[in-house]
């Protein structure tokens, strides 16, 4: 089990946030039809009903933006995960297919607003997080970005360094086929409204198409 903590920084600079994460036996695959229906059906529904200008404005999003802002990064231009799935649906590019872990994650970044950390959970160092605000320099490899520049990111640090931004997530710690164990942490910085139903999400997601039997929900502050 892990324990996950907020730095003093952190807590300064957003007062507000507070954090739940779910950890979970999973089973992983290429694909699956049912989540990929409900995927097309939030695509549907995002595209009828939004329009590119209101992204920003969604609280999760929006709470997001603003912590980028007070840590010391422009949001413009190192949007949050879940700011830069809706605005890609938008622009009419669908939803890259990865697998299925990282494609029920970013269904619910998509639906709730909030950027999701979702990581190979055997592949952390030690069974500690802490969040805190990344340095400059510091080294971080972003999934299928190469080197991104986390100085003044919110970014979750296990023993060995940086596994994960609003942003994106380091190539160490990400999920793949082989992947058993899963650790998806929501990050809220709009505060704990909002953070349960993401879990139970989460949960219900991989029940439905992890044969998961829900894993364990951990909350943080």
């Amino acid at each position: 089990m892990f324990t996950i903590t907020v730095s003093p920084e952190i807590k300064e600079a957003c007062p507000a946030f507070a954090g739940v994460a779910v950890y979970a036996e999973v089973k992983n695959c290429t694909y699956n039809d049912g989540l990929w229906e409900e995927i097309r059906a939030f695509t549907e529904e995002l595209t009828a009903t939004t329009t590119m200008d209101d992204i920003k404005l969604q609280p999760a999003i929006a709470a997001t933006r603003q912590a980028y802002k007070r840590c010391g990064k422009d949001p413009g231009r190192y949007r949050p995960s879940a700011e830069a799935l809706r605005r890609r649906l938008m622009r009419g590019i669908p939803l890259y297919q990865i697998d299925n872990l990282v494609d029920l994650i970013n269904l619910v970044s998509l639906r709730t607003g909030y950027s999701i950390g979702g990581f190979d959970a055997d592949k952390i160092r030690g069974t500690h997080l802490e969040l805190g605000i990344g340095k400059a320099d510091e080294p971080f490899e972003a999934i299928g970005r190469g080197v991104l520049n986390i100085e003044g990111l919110p970014v979750y640090r296990d023993a060995v360094g940086g596994i994960g931004t609003p942003t994106s997530d380091e190539e160490r710690t990400k999920m793949d086929l082989n992947t058993t164990h899963l650790l998806a942490v929501v990050n809220g910085y709009s505060g704990k409204e909002g953070l349960t139903q993401a879990a139970e999400m989460i949960q219900q997601l991989i029940r439905d198409y992890a044969e998961s039997d829900g894993g364990t929900v951990i909350y943080f502050d």
